[in-house]
């Protein structure tokens, strides 16, 4: 149904895109948020009757090439709707049982508002409607015979390029930089990329009104907003009025129209600034592309890469001091009065990860209350299953709109993003170890599990890292590729991973450390879990004293640790269905593992990752992996680990062993070659 909406709903206008997103979120939630079901169908309902009204109510709109901006309220109450039903998903829990009351009488509020909606729009949109429309379209009619009588005018500018905040930190250096590339460099197209809510926009509206801009493009800037649902007709026609020019009626297209507004108000330097491009949009940015306009430039501000288009300017995420002049700002800590401690307010920047608009909402959301509030909701944001998102809406909206987006498209794509919240906050993956994962969890083979790591890239959700500049890829072997991610996108991945239940998730990952270890081993306790991937992360302080689960269907696990000594979970023995297991020691010296006969219980197991361990002989161990086709060590303490080997031969299958930076590593014996001489496809040393 929600796509049946979308697909009726008149393309780009900003109704259509508020009714259609929630209608979208509802569609969504219902499923997961049952504590509110019987609301949320309501809700539901309400919707589908009100779709042929706004449909209507749009379409009029456009006919009569009216503004919109009599419907600016019905366009906030969607958005208010919007967020209201998106944190059901966060109330569902029974921890947060105590908010569900007061929630549900702001949703049958907004059930109200929607009957009284149906019946305002039904009279508007009624008998008396049509009469309107008759007398406008006379008008109109009567306006374009004056014009196309009137000899040509001159194109006069309208300001349709909006004023950035009132309050801007932190863009100077990005401002200047990007200032360099659009008044020296050649190029028709710069891309203007950033993680959402890291200020694109703010910094393009500077640029509008910086001094040196406006000395060369004069009032030739327009600014127009793209976003999700483009209609070419729409932003042309949104130029046009810039302008304060008449659309052309000839029929002969948008770009033509477009063409023919550029070449009026030249033929000095235009800069046009599309603004929030999505990925599925490229096509707008193509059209709105002319050779043969002199000093014609496009600015793209956009979530996304389009490399075939143009170069690409990334925007950083704001340094700790200027995040908390933004944060402070908001939350109007400025004066001198404020019994707000520092190290309190460190903490809550340090949950908003520097992102401006996190910064901006949350210190709104605390701005003149009490510090005992604020301590409150710091301790509801650190709980082991809590995060910011999970308490504004807003943000949690913005940041997943490009996750909803591309996840229509690929659901494996959407996958691997939420994948990658299953490794510690701040560390870097190695590509490798996601393409051991997605190769298996996906059944992909490595050349399309390595093209999504840089697809992760393109949607701006993920950045690839080489650490070494003499690297050569032609060996598919990618050991000194890594990845990082922002840290508000971590969070969302693990937001998201976490709306079913914890026993019925995809993914069970977990963090543990002093604070919560023993309350959630008693939780998980003889549990069952259903997850495909398991992650495990531990601090320093871990003893190895696991709890007893069952992981069933697990395919994937990842250990992290930080300990100089570290046994194997006893539930390992049980994971029948485990294939890949990655384990990573993120302290300084290599860790003793004990329990490694364990993995021989592993029938399924085929690819087994290392990093910074101690590998035992495995002669002694006993252990025989009958698939294991793939073996990778990364600054590992090999030793003697190789010797002997050739009578046990723990590695019947063995394609691909990859040995890298493992110090004391000197030669493979040649025992362990003759054993894996007829199956070895592929060796790996690096020094």
């Amino acid at each position: 149904m929600a796509a049946s909406v979308a697909g009726n709903l008149i393309g780009g206008a900003a109704l259509g895109a508020a009714f259609q997103l929630l209608f979208t979120e509802i569609q969504t939630t219902i499923q997961l948020a049952r504590a509110f079901k019987g609301e949320l169908e309501n809700l539901d309902k309400k919707l589908k009757s009100l779709e042929p009204l706004v449909k209507k109510m749009i379409e009029t709109n456009m006919e009569l090439d009216l503004s919109l901006s009599n419907t600016t309220n019905f366009e906030t109450e969607m958005k208010k709707g919007t967020l209201l039903v998106a944190k059901c998903k966060s109330l569902s829990s029974w921890k947060k049982a105590y908010k569900r009351p007061g929630h549900t009488k702001k949703l049958r509020k907004f059930d109200k508002y929607l009957d009284e909606l149906r019946k305002i729009l039904g009279l508007q949109l009624g008998v008396d409607i049509l009469a309107i429309v008759g007398g406008v379209k006379s008008l109109v009619e009567r306006r374009e015979k004056q014009e196309n009588m009137a000899p040509a005018r001159m194109v006069r500018d309208r300001g349709g390029v909006p004023q950035p905040p009132q309050f801007v930190i932190g863009l100077d250096k990005p401002l200047g930089e990007l200032k360099m590339k659009i008044l020296r460099e050649d190029g028709s197209v710069l891309v203007l990329k950033a993680h959402p809510g890291c200020g694109k926009t703010t910094l393009a509206q500077k640029l509008c009104n910086d001094s040196e801009i406006k000395g060369k493009f004069g009032s030739n800037i327009m600014f127009v907003e793209v976003s999700k649902t483009a209609d070419l007709n729409l932003i042309v026609r949104r130029l046009y009025e810039q302008k304060d020019s008449a659309v052309p009626r000839d029929g002969d297209g948008a770009r033509k129209s477009l063409e023919l507004l550029l070449k009026q108000i030249g033929p000095g330097p235009i800069l046009l600034v599309l603004d929030d491009v999505w990925s599925e949009s490229k096509y707008i940015i193509e059209k709105f592309m002319f050779d043969d306009i002199p000093e014609y430039k496009i600015l793209v501000t956009s979530r996304f890469e389009f490399p075939a288009l143009g170069p690409t300017f990334k925007l950083e995420t704001l340094d700790n001091e200027d995040a908390m002049k933004l944060f402070r700002f908001y939350a109007k800590l400025e004066d001198q009065n404020s019994n707000i401690p520092d190290e309190l307010v460190e903490e809550v920047v340090q949950r908003c990860k520097r992102v401006p608009l996190a910064l901006k909402l949350i210190g709104r959301s605390l701005c003149g209350r009490p510090r005992e509030i604020w301590r409150s909701e710091l301790k509801e944001w650190s709980k082991w299953d809590s995060s910011v998102l999970d308490f504004e809406s807003e943000l949690l909206l913005c940041l997943k709109r490009s996750l909803d987006i591309f996840g229509q498209k690929d659901e494996v794509l959407k996958e691997c993003f939420l994948d990658l919240g299953s490794y510690p906050e701040d560390q870097r993956i190695p590509a490798t170890a996601l393409v051991d994962v997605w190769t298996e969890l996906y059944r992909r083979d490595e050349d399309d599990a390595t093209a999504y790591l840089f697809k992760l890239s393109g949607f701006n959700l993920a950045d690839v890292m080489v650490t070494r500049k003499d690297v050569d890829e032609e060996d598919d072997y990618y050991s000194e590729h890594f990845v990082t991610q922002h840290d508000m996108l971590r969070e969302l991945a693990i937001h998201q991973s976490k709306q079913d239940p914890e026993t019925q998730r995809k993914r069970l990952i977990l963090e543990l450390n002093e604070q919560n270890l023993r309350d959630r081993w008693n939780e998980l306790n003889e549990r069952t879990f259903h997850a495909h991937l398991v992650s495990i992360t531990t601090d320093g302080n871990f003893s190895s004293n696991w709890c007893n689960m069952n992981l069933p269907e697990a395919e994937v696990l990842i250990l992290n640790f930080q300990s100089e000594n570290y046994a194997l979970p006893d539930f390992l023995k049980n994971m029948s269905k485990l294939k890949v297991l990655i384990i990573t020691n993120y302290g300084f010296f290599p860790a003793n593992l004990s329990n490694f006969e364990l993995l021989g219980s592993l029938t399924n197991l085929k690819r087994i990752r290392f990093e910074r361990v101690v590998i035992p002989p495995l002669s002694k161990t006993s252990i025989k992996l009958e698939n294991l086709q793939k073996l990778s060590l990364f600054m590992c303490t090999v030793g003697q680990a190789f010797d002997s080997i050739q009578r046990s031969k723990p590695f019947p299958k063995l394609e691909e062993l990859n040995i890298d930076y493992c110090r004391d590593f000197v030669a493979l014996p040649a025992e362990f070659c003759d054993a894996v001489k007829n199956v070895l496809r592929k060796l790996s040393i690096t020094h």
